[in-house]
């Protein structure tokens, strides 16, 4: 099961455990209260005098959780995980409240309550996973599919199903004779008398359509008898892109692109926010940042021979070029002629010094200036050079409309796939980047400007 919020969709499992959670915070925060009142003899006024400290508590906190993957699938399927996890995101929620103090100290729980609201919200998260945990990755909270289809794309929900943590369950392949059969378990059409009735005996919630040639096959008296028994009806694009996240261009086509659910025009609102956005936190970061981009400028300069800031022309929105501004990282030689190249795991073009700028960011905070400026934005593909746009565009289709959107500093790609420097890994990036310039909005901006935090803590290689 799964709800869509902002266009997004969201596991059941995950917004029930995530709304439980911040109960339980609520309740710790609570506890820590009344545990230091008792201790110092204070008496405890009417629950709503503190309102606010207690939800600024839950809301720290839960912002933490969600930054560093708790609701991951890693997390809900190993406790040790989840624990590890859980520490940091308390760490990181405590030390943004401490920060609050200072500015808003009526709006937070005193330095003695938190100690005793971060005691408490460890032993209430952790009880709820050990009694949860296997429940909320049973069978209990996974729908029950029937996939109309036994060729390849069928096989790819399988695989799908088959991975750790998957929302689903498969309860019965239909061969809809329209290609080669791959599942070999899977029905005949022709066995089943009344293929709405054997859905519903299989209490499927949802009927996914895989079929591999889709003229003249499709099989319309069955499905509007499906659709009429408030069995869910899905085309296979729509499901896959529910599923992971992303647009699999494996089975969409251009038709899906046009005629589902996307590319919205009401945006022009939602843009003025991101602008606004833009230019507020970018403001800050320069003013918050400007010395360690100094101080790291003095050092590159010190450490190699080569100017401290390297500018590259990128492509950014509507294919328009503009120049990039970062911290050189590499050696002044590193491209010959001018000539692009991939960059790879340990790049021997790397400086010393280099290597400490990029796993820890610092390279990236020039960037900033550009979000400023307008021709970029916090959050949306990451920009690529001309020459890598152009072979990109020759081997992936769709590439040209991941520039639909402004390129951006982090992105759906960087959050949810490690970095790569291939032709391979440019098509699953541009998978997630479609994602994106299909169902962005500013709740899913929020969401990968919060997880970013876990890409930063846990990098996967930056290069």
């Amino acid at each position: 099961m799964m709800i869509r919020l902002f266009k997004h969709y969201v596991p059941h499992a995950v917004l029930l455990l995530g709304l439980l959670d911040f109960v339980l915070l609520l309740c710790a925060a609570e506890g820590g209260w009344l545990l230091r009142a008792r201790e110092i003899g204070m008496s405890v006024d009417h629950i709503l005098t503190r309102a606010w400290p207690l939800v600024s508590f839950a809301v720290a906190i839960q912002t933490g959780m969600i930054a560093v993957g708790v609701y991951g699938t890693e997390s809900l399927q190993s406790l040790r995980y989840a624990l590890a996890r859980l520490m940091v995101a308390i760490s990181l929620g405590v030390i943004f409240l401490s920060v609050m103090h200072f500015l808003l100290p009526e709006m937070t729980l005193w330095r003695s309550n938190s100690l005793y609201a971060m005691i408490l919200a460890v032993a209430l998260l952790l009880t709820v996973r050990m009694l949860l945990g296997s429940m909320l990755g049973g069978e209990a909270f996974k729908r029950r599919l029937v996939v109309l289809g036994a060729g390849p794309r069928a096989d790819r929900i399988r695989q799908i199903e088959e991975r750790k943590g998957s929302g689903f369950l498969v309860v019965g392949y239909i061969a809809m004779n329209d290609g080669p059969q791959v599942i070999p378990e899977a029905i005949n059409r022709n066995a089943i008398f009344n293929l709405a009735d054997f859905v519903v005996r299989m209490a499927a919630s949802e009927v996914v359509l895989a079929l591999e040639e889709r003229r003249n096959a499709l099989p319309l008296a069955d499905l509007l008898r499906i659709k009429t028994t408030g069995v869910h009806v899905n085309e296979i694009s729509t499901f896959l892109e529910r599923e992971t996240g992303r647009v699999d261009l494996d089975s969409v086509n251009p038709s899906w692109l046009i005629f589902s659910d996307g590319f919205s025009a009401g945006r022009r609102l939602s843009s003025i926010a991101k602008r606004l956005f833009d230019i507020v936190a970018s403001s800050i970061l320069l003013a918050l940042t400007g010395p360690i981009i100094v101080l790291a400028a003095i050092l590159v300069k010190l450490d190699s021979k080569g100017p401290a800031f390297y500018r590259q022309q990128r492509v950014g929105l509507y294919g328009q070029e503009f120049w990039i501004v970062k911290l050189r990282t590499m050696r002044q030689d590193a491209e010959v002629a001018g000539k692009a190249v991939w960059a790879e795991k340990d790049d021997p073009r790397i400086t010393r010094l280099g290597y400490w700028l990029r796993k820890l960011r610092i390279d990236e905070l020039p960037q900033t200036w550009t979000v400023l400026k307008g021709e970029m934005s916090f959050v949306g593909p990451r920009p690529e050079r001309r020459q890598f746009v152009e072979d990109l565009e020759q081997h992936l289709r769709y590439y040209a409309e991941r520039h639909m959107v402004k390129p951006g500093i982090t992105g759906w790609a960087q959050i949810n796939y490690p970095y790569g420097a291939s032709i391979e890994d440019s098509r699953n990036k541009l998978e997630y980047d479609l994602y994106y310039a299909k169902n962005y909005t500013p709740f899913l901006d929020l969401l990968i400007l919060i997880q970013t935090v876990r890409v930063v803590l846990w990098p996967d290689g930056a290069r």
